[in-house]
């Protein structure tokens, strides 16, 4: 048909024509029908079905960057404190400086606390006031005394190789059970020792990759979720338009190419971004908490703020369904010298905000089912480097878990008497991945991922659930 007016009047349009200004309706159209379709895939792998029964649904992971020293907060050694200035009486595994000297026994003194009776010093006063809600375990052991190499283990599971993070493989395993905002976020993350690779996905896809919050240079009252706030004043209408289209191209690219996770990937996280738009601002502004929960966690306090308000939006994030939040106090437990000083500010800047944590989400019915995992990279040597520090010691060390399924009041595995060696009930990182995984109902052997031809797992070819710690 050619242009011209009918019998009414009325201009007509050429099938070309017609076909040229309704284009981009038809696409529009087709979009709606993908995005629809996407939309309610999304729905149905919000929340993936675990393997079996979970005892938690979360992981808030308080990481302390830089190695605590074991024995001068949660693993008491009398023997230690006896032999102090004496030579070590057994051979010095490999350490990560050329020379150590004599034993050194802990400057602050051990009590016990609670039902429990779990021993803990007194740089920990707060803390010490939840141990019959804490599983700590003094049997830690790890290989590799570099912080990069730990590091790496002990968010990934490798010390040599770019591998997916704890949190991206959890988050991969089960999906996330707030479709506004992302399933992993990881606030004031450090920059050092593997940087964004102790936060990555790796070959996983994209959508499983942790959202920094921050960095370790930036005070966490500034850090904000990123790329959330339209600052150019386009209205959300011309910025959903301009996704759509967007959308439309790299759907267009991926019906041509053929599977992408990449691609895909990109496309998941320009549609989650555009959902955090109202979704984030909200959830960081604390401004909703009472002036009582803000001094329980110590945001009056200028030595306890900062760490504090990461453990408050830790709280926040779990309770709007965020699977994996790691907090990080980065990077001042390396200890080589300045232990009488750096420890015990360390712990107070700590100590405060992390027992209001426990507290808080106890208190709202949280910690039952989130999984709180405390500690670092390795712990620190029993003999003395300079006057006054300790060096690295993957060897034997404490981390310890609270809530989510595990047995409260628990001191689990032990040291030597000078905890140098973890030597009852050793807990490798391989173990306590599988353990985490199996709390969090993934069967460890079963949770792979087929890259570069062959399945890949977080545990590799190694881990043993440790059911010894399970409530």
């Amino acid at each position: 048909m050619n242009s011209g007016t009918n019998y009414f009047g009325h201009t007509l349009m050429s099938r070309r024509e017609m076909l040229q200004k309704s284009s981009a309706g038809f696409g529009s159209l087709a979009l709606a029908a993908l995005l629809g379709s996407d939309s309610q895939a999304a729905q149905q792998k919000l929340v993936q079905k675990p393997h079996f029964t979970p005892k938690a649904k979360r992981v808030i992971f308080l990481f302390m960057h830089g190695g605590p020293s074991h024995m001068d907060t949660f693993d008491y050694k009398p023997q230690l404190q006896k032999d102090s200035g004496k030579p070590l009486p057994f051979d010095k595994p490999r350490v990560f400086s050329a020379t150590t000297g004599n034993l050194l026994g802990s400057p602050w003194k051990f009590k016990q606390h609670g039902e429990s009776g779990a021993w803990v010093s007194e740089v920990f006063p707060h803390v010490a006031g939840c141990v019959d809600d804490l599983c700590i375990i003094n049997s830690m052991y790890g290989s590799n005394s570099r912080h990069g190499g730990a590091l790496l283990q002990l968010h990934t599971g490798s010390d040599t190789f770019v591998r997916p993070s704890m949190g991206s493989w959890i988050t991969y395993g089960l999906g996330s059970e707030n479709q506004d905002l992302p399933g992993f976020i990881t606030v004031c993350p450090t920059l050092t020792h593997g940087g964004v690779n102790a936060y990555s996905s790796s070959f996983l896809p994209a959508d499983y990759q942790g959202t920094p919050i921050g960095n370790a240079s930036i005070p966490a009252d500034r850090a904000l979720i990123p790329f959330i706030s339209n600052k150019s004043g386009i209205p959300l209408s011309i910025q959903r338009k301009e996704l759509n289209y967007l959308q439309q191209m790299n759907r267009e690219q991926l019906a041509k190419s053929g599977p992408d996770d990449a691609l895909e990937g990109r496309i998941n996280s320009f549609e989650l971004a555009y959902r955090m738009q109202t979704a984030a601002p909200e959830l960081q502004d604390i401004s909703d908490e009472s002036e009582t929960t803000q001094k329980m966690y110590g945001l009056d306090n200028d030595v306890t703020k900062n760490f504090g308000r990461q453990c408050l939006m830790a709280r926040r994030f779990a309770e709007r369904g965020v699977r994996f939040v790691q907090i990080t106090h980065s990077y001042k437990w390396d200890q080589h010298s300045g232990l009488k000083t750096a420890l015990p500010r360390n712990a107070m800047e700590v100590d405060q905000p992390i027992a209001a944590l426990l507290k808080d989400l106890k208190s709202r019915g949280l910690l039952e089912d989130t999984l709180v995992l405390w500690g670092g990279e390795f712990g620190r040597t029993p003999v003395s480097q300079g006057d006054d520090g300790r060096d690295h010691n993957p060897q034997g060390y404490t981390m310890w878990m609270a809530g989510g399924g595990v047995k409260a009041g628990l001191q689990y595995g032990a040291t030597d008497d000078y905890g140098y060696y973890a030597v009852k009930n050793k807990v490798h990182i391989h173990d306590l991945h599988a353990t985490i995984l199996h709390l969090l109902g993934l069967d460890h052997k079963k949770l792979t991922y087929q890259f570069a031809g062959r399945d890949f797992r977080l545990t590799d070819v190694h881990g043993e659930v440790m059911y010894d710690l399970f409530a």
